[in-house]
């Protein structure tokens, strides 16, 4: 119906602002993505149990879960959306704004980032150690202080589409639902998606989905960063020189993206060898070394992930009004 529609339009419009404004809602309990973290380890605790412990019966069990997780969290927040809207269109613009504010993570990145920062600057290299570490899953009890910002630069320059564009996306396809069915995906992947001993086989299947739903938002997130860049006073050129020659060089089709337009934009270079559970992975390099790092790099990578965010919010919102008036009169 055309008025949910345009509810739902601007539901994901206030979404975004609210979260800007305020951040990450986690005062209000149950947090829908904690919800989906349960759902998620009670669904790998049943399946492993129903399903042989072989590589192909972790595979099917798998691929199980990577159905129904997903199918449950946009069943769920549609048939909450349903019975809001049969009750008062009002209660259904106010739920669905809560949970376009729930999905995105903007701001939450922002400030996490930041107190890496402020903990370098009031506490020390120990405490900025500590707190990156809440943002990455790499070893930081050994991390220089150059290591420190390039981790928290390339937290949010990966989050820009994981946790900004590619939600966004989806919720202008299909409203929180298609947000939640997202995110679900992406909460599968960061808890089941590993290439060790114990996920290999059942978290494959996570893995495989979540590159298939960021594939087009990574690239629309990598082209916004571009632009944005220009209009920021970063190096536009470089940046898309950056991408186009490092934009394949991480084994995930779309981690890359967005990191190697970041590092281009800044003049930085991102990637290189991390530790992971005490063994060093010699991961590929994106950008070039044009000059050191410094704390300003933190807030550069923010003020192109906003950048970025505030121009992909405008051509969704303008391409939907548009596809509006041009589907005629309808209830």
């Amino acid at each position: 119906m055309r008025l949910v529609w345009i509810l739902t339009l601007a539901a994901v419009f206030a979404g975004f602002g609210v979260d800007c404004l305020l951040g990450d809602p986690v005062w209000i309990l149950p947090h829908p993505v904690i919800l989906i973290g349960k759902l998620i380890s009670f669904s790998e605790k049943r399946l492993r149990k129903l399903f042989p412990g072989t590589s192909r019966g972790e595979l099917a069990a798998g691929a199980v879960m990577a159905a129904m997780v997903p199918l449950i969290s946009a069943g769920v927040s549609f048939g909450i959306l349903w019975l809001c809207f049969h009750i008062h269109f009002l209660l259904y613009f106010a739920v669905c704004t809560m949970m376009c504010w729930q999905i995105f993570a903007a701001r939450c990145l922002q400030q996490e980032a930041a107190k890496v920062v402020k903990c370098l600057e009031e506490e020390g290299l120990p405490a900025a150690r500590r707190q990156v570490g809440m943002l990455v899953g790499r070893d930081t009890d050994q991390l220089t202080e150059e290591q420190v910002l390039k981790a928290a630069v390339e937290t949010v320059a990966e989050n820009t589409s994981d946790g900004v564009i590619a939600p966004m996306f989806w919720m202008f396809l299909a409203g929180p639902v298609g947000g939640f069915f997202y995110k679900a995906i992406n909460t599968m992947d960061s808890m089941v998606g590993y290439k060790n001993e114990k996920y290999l086989y059942f978290g494959r299947c996570a893995a495989k989905l979540d590159d298939v739903v960021n594939y087009i938002p990574a690239r629309l997130s990598a082209l916004g960063m571009i632009l944005s860049a220009g209009i920021l006073g970063y190096d536009r050129k470089n940046a898309a020189r950056i991408w186009k020659r490092d934009k394949r060089k991480h084994a995930s089709p779309n981690s890359a993206q967005t990191e190697s337009v970041c590092a281009g934009a800044l003049h930085i270079r991102l990637g290189g060898p991390a530790s992971y559970f005490g063994v060093i992975h010699d991961k590929p390099t994106l950008g070039d070394p044009d000059r050191p790092f410094d704390r300003g790099d933190v807030r550069g990578s923010c003020r192109l992930m906003y950048g970025t965010s505030i121009f992909w919010l405008a051509v969704f919102e303008l391409l939907s009004l548009c596809l509006f008036f041009i589907g005629g009169s309808g209830v």
